[in-house]
């Protein structure tokens, strides 16, 4: 291995290590420690689907703030610090009994995880593409699954040791500063890049792009459902309440290699179809998750959510870029704004059905519908022959 090789795998270490923090742990930890605050703080289920709702809308607000060009100071320094506001917030819920510091502390969380995407991307993946490691892109997204499956595996430690959710959010928090600590090292600051967009040019929504966008709302309503009640869904069924944390393990173990596996169908079929065909795979874990009980059901379930996920995000924004290749950063505040309302409704919608019917049968079942009109639209994009996807950092 050369130097070069070398430095190049410490950065997608560094990168993985991050996105375990600002998304794995940030962002998605509050799926197996909902039932736990459920029990020990007698959250109910619409204002479960609240606190969430805002941790989505703070990822939203962050994004679309994180693609401005003129934010002061340095990219890398604004990607550590959100690093930092990660794991404190994830500290602070630990800290406090309060709904409106539970909504507060999630979005400023949600935020601050997008912050990590956004300018992890732009350190990370441009500077393997440079060097032509794009393949270690797949590493990089890696970071998400571990983020899950490490924080799984703390919450079931947890667990048998009779702590509570207060005790679930501190441990974890602690747990993303160990790990934020090598990403000081393993990502340097490089010179800021400039942007080379034409942008004189106006962006033109073609209609495959708008389908495209409508696609990519559906697929975040269709997909954060199963996402944030997973956990909970379980508990409330007495034959598989064992799995209760077990099953976000599953999710976070599939996660890991989804980028590279969709990749690498998309070099055969296409960004659009391969695209369509896990939005096809996602609706099935979607209905498979309320549709039966039994938990080899609710583990392939699992499993069809974490393997499509981190993929279909990648590969949506990937198309995205194909179709306005002038316009990288200003389609990427689009899709982020589509996908970022579409999965801020559905947790409160989720939430609020619960309460009505009393379980997420409805609303699961819809999201799979919604998931599966997602595929169509994709599907119906023109297939041109396209270059893999290599996941460069203004796409994603």
């Amino acid at each position: 291995m050369t130097k070069s090789s070398g430095r190049m795998r410490l950065l997608a270490v560094g990168g993985l290590l991050a996105l375990a923090v600002g998304l794995g742990i940030g962002r998605f930890v509050y799926t197996p420690i909902l039932p736990f605050m459920e029990t020990g703080l007698g959250v109910s289920k619409s204002d479960a689907g609240l606190i969430a709702s805002a941790n989505y809308l703070g990822y939203l607000l962050g994004a679309l703030l994180g693609i401005r060009q003129s934010l002061p100071g340095s990219t890398r320094g604004w990607f550590l610090l959100s690093l930092i506001v990660c794991s404190a917030t994830t500290i602070s819920m630990g800290l406090t009994e309060s709904f409106e510091l539970f909504l507060l502390i999630r979005l400023m969380s949600g935020a601050a995880s997008a912050f990590v995407m956004v300018f992890g991307s732009a350190l990370i993946l441009s500077r393997l593409a440079a060097e032509g490691r794009s393949r270690l892109s797949a590493l990089y997204f890696a970071g998400v699954g571990v983020g899950i499956s490490l924080s799984s595996l703390m919450i079931i430690m947890l667990e048998t040791m009779d702590i509570g959710s207060q005790g679930m959010w501190i441990a974890t928090g602690i747990l993303s500063l160990l790990l934020t600590v090598p990403v000081f090292l393993y990502v340097p600051a490089v010179p800021e890049p400039s942007s080379g967009e034409a942008a004189n040019i106006p962006l033109r929504y073609s209609r495959p792009l708008k389908a495209l966008i409508l696609s990519y709302f559906l697929f975040g309503f269709g997909y954060i459902i199963t996402a944030t009640f997973i956990s909970t869904l379980v508990r409330q069924i007495p034959e598989v309440q064992w799995m209760q944390s077990i099953i976000w393990l599953i999710v976070g173990v599939a996660a890991i290699p989804s980028v590279a596996l969709w990749a690498g169908i998309a070099a055969y079929l296409g960004n659009n179809r391969s695209y369509a065909i896990a939005c096809l795979v996602l609706a099935i874990g979607v209905a498979g998750s309320v549709i039966a009980e039994h938990p080899l059901i609710l583990v392939v379930s699992a499993v069809l959510l974490g393997n499509t996920v981190i993929g279909i995000t990648a590969l949506g924004l990937v198309e995205a870029r194909n179709m306005a290749p002038n316009h990288g950063r200003q389609i990427l505040a689009v899709m982020t704004l589509s996908f970022g309302i579409g999965q801020t409704i559905g947790p409160g919608f989720a939430g609020f059905i619960y309460d009505y019917f009393g379980d997420f049968f409805v609303a699961s079942l819809i999201a799979a519908v919604g998931l599966v009109v997602a595929s169509s639209l994709a599907w119906g994009l023109d297939n041109k022959k396209q270059i893999p996807p290599a996941l460069p950092s203004d796409q994603i």
